[in-house]
């Protein structure tokens, strides 16, 4: 049997503070594996909430029976010693029949450098060998989140019996409002299901240039819109995407997201409002073209789908993407690979010098 290893985690010590740590783990029980971390994706768009003290449940406690935050009274206090959901690792050691020392996996067990898993509680999925292990980060989480969201538009125009993964996009032109990994992730999988058209729009030159390099039409929001309203007409004043979606913390990036709409189409929303929607417009454009809102995020799928889908099935959905996009998502969606002994330094760096950045990943020790 193996020995107690020391395991080392990134955390939030303070606001501003990042800070890592360590405890000893123990050996596998029966039926789990011992995994070593391999690489570590960091998701800024949550994670800086807990650095900058902008997070909900900093502030908050959510009230699951109720479904509501209660605020006033903090869930989560400083020291947080334990981020991340986007892991790709190798088992070590394994006590469970069907994982074997040597496989990678993607899971999800945060911004530690070793984790001990529970097949029969853990959503362990095996990359195969041509994948390279550094994509493995998106497999757990990220491409599950954009791909729920590629669902979420199937329901919409289809419903629940929606015959197959991107059938509500396949034809149509889609617009993706955010060139962040969601949004290219989104767009990606749209490209893939036969979309007519994918435009992304982000303030971003940087982004947007990664995002020509994938094949897709880049452009700027105000661009984007008017692009939606001119080219994509379907007689008369029906003018618009059928299907818009968000993926900017931004609540101007919603109401950009309304305005390339035709008449009762759909926002698929994946953003999260750390601050609120005080510059979204509900009286103009929603009102007025009688508009939907669709909040998409990963620990639903649309009503009706729970039987036929869940979150392995959108994590096989991410395995397929990365098999065949595997070489362009790293080369474009993947600029800084920081061992993570480093990772507080450059947490620093990150928000004190604001560098253009898309993927940043955590290597592990090993």
């Amino acid at each position: 049997m193996s020995e107690w290893r020391h395991i080392r985690s990134l955390g939030v010590e303070r606001p501003g503070e990042a800070y890592l740590h360590g405890y000893d783990e123990g050996p596998p029980g029966d039926g789990q594996v011992r995994l070593d971390m391999l690489y570590t994706g960091f998701s800024a768009g949550t994670e800086l909430t807990f650095v900058k003290n902008t997070n909900p449940y900093l502030h908050a406690r959510w009230d699951a029976g109720r479904g509501v935050f209660v605020h006033g009274e903090p869930q989560q206090h400083y020291p947080v010693p334990f981020l991340g959901y986007m892991e790709s690792a190798r088992v070590v050691e394994s006590r469970a029949w069907d994982y074997t020392p040597g496989d990678t996996i993607g899971a999800v067990f945060g911004h530690k450098t070793g984790h001990t898993a529970d097949p029969f509680h853990d959503v362990l999925t095996k990359l195969p060998p041509a994948i390279d292990p550094i994509l493995g980060i998106y497999v757990g989480q990220m491409g599950p989140i954009a791909a729920n969201g590629i669902l979420h538009a199937d329901a919409e125009m289809l419903g629940p019996t929606a015959p197959f993964f991107g059938a509500g996009v396949k034809d149509r032109p889609v617009l993706v409002i955010g060139a962040g990994v969601v949004g290219l992730f989104v767009a990606l999988f749209a490209q893939r299901a036969g979309a007519s058209e994918v435009v992304i729009a982000d303030p971003s030159e940087f982004r947007r240039t990664r995002a020509a390099c994938l094949g897709l039409v880049p452009m700027v929001e105000a661009d984007a819109w008017a692009y939606a309203k001119s080219r994509w007409h379907h007689g008369g004043d029906d003018r618009g995407a059928d299907l818009v979606f968000q993926t900017r913390a931004d609540s101007a990036s919603l109401h950009a997201a309304m305005q390339a709409l035709r008449p009762q189409g759909t926002v698929i929303d994946l953003a999260f409002y750390q601050g609120g929607a005080d510059r979204l417009r509900l009286g103009e454009e929603f009102h007025h073209n009688g508009l939907n809102l669709r909040c998409a995020q990963i620990n639903r799928v649309p009503r009706g789908m729970a039987t036929a889908w869940n979150k392995r099935r959108l994590a096989n959905e991410t395995v397929a993407l990365l098999a065949e996009r595997g070489d362009a998502i790293r080369a474009q969606l993947i600029t800084h690979v920081v061992p993570i002994e480093e990772a507080p330094d450059f947490l620093r760096h990150l928000i004190a010098d604001r560098p253009e950045f898309l993927q940043i990943v955590f290597k592990g020790v090993n």
